[in-house]
C-alpha cells in the first residue's frame, strides 16, 4: 500500500533539494512569467510538494526591464496601493513605475500569485529579481531554467 508523501522540516536537506534556477525575462509576457515562477517557487513542480511547507526551490529573474506586455496595457495598466486612511488611494501606472523601478513589476506579479500568509512571504524570500542581465549569485551556480 502506498502513502502520501508529506514534508517535515527536518527533511529539508535529504528527501528534497532546494535548487536555484535563473530565468531570462527579456520578450517575456509578463503575467505568463509570474504564473510559472510561482510555481517554482512554492515547489509544485516537485513530487514531494506539501500544501503546508515550503519546497519551492530559488528563482534569479534577469532582464525583469524587458519582459513584455501584450495589447495597450503598457498605457492602460494601473497599480493600486491604499494608505488605510480615507481617501488615501495611490495609482501609479505601469509606464512610470517600470520607469522608477524596473524590477517591481515582476516582483508584484508574482508575489500576487503566492498564498496571501505568512509561508507565501517566505516564498517570496527566494525570488531574486534584477533589471539588468547580472546577477551577483554565480556562486549558487544556477541552472538555466527554461519557461
Amino acid at each position: 500500500m502506498h502513502k502520501t508523501y508529506m514534508a517535515k522540516k527536518e527533511d529539508a536537506g535529504t528527501t528534497f533539494e532546494r535548487k536555484w534556477y535563473v530565468v531570462d525575462a527579456a520578450d517575456q509576457p509578463l503575467g505568463r512569467l509570474a504564473s510559472k515562477l510561482a510555481v517554482v517557487l512554492q515547489g509544485k513542480h516537485k513530487p514531494c510538494y506539501t500544501p503546508h511547507f515550503d519546497v519551492g526551490d530559488y528563482v534569479v529573474v534577469i532582464n525583469a526591464e524587458r519582459v513584455k506586455l501584450t495589447g495597450k496595457k503598457w498605457q492602460q495598466k494601473m497599480y493600486y496601493r491604499h494608505s488605510g486612511y480615507i481617501g488615501h488611494l495611490k495609482e501609479i501606472p505601469y509606464e512610470i513605475l517600470r520607469g522608477r523601478h524596473p524590477a517591481l513589476p515582476v516582483r508584484l506579479a508574482v508575489r500576487r500569485m503566492l498564498p496571501k500568509n505568512k509561508l507565501g512571504r517566505r516564498m517570496l524570500r527566494k525570488l531574486k529579481v534584477y533589471a539588468g542581465p547580472e546577477h551577483p549569485h554565480q556562486a549558487q551556480t544556477p541552472e538555466v531554467l527554461e519557461l
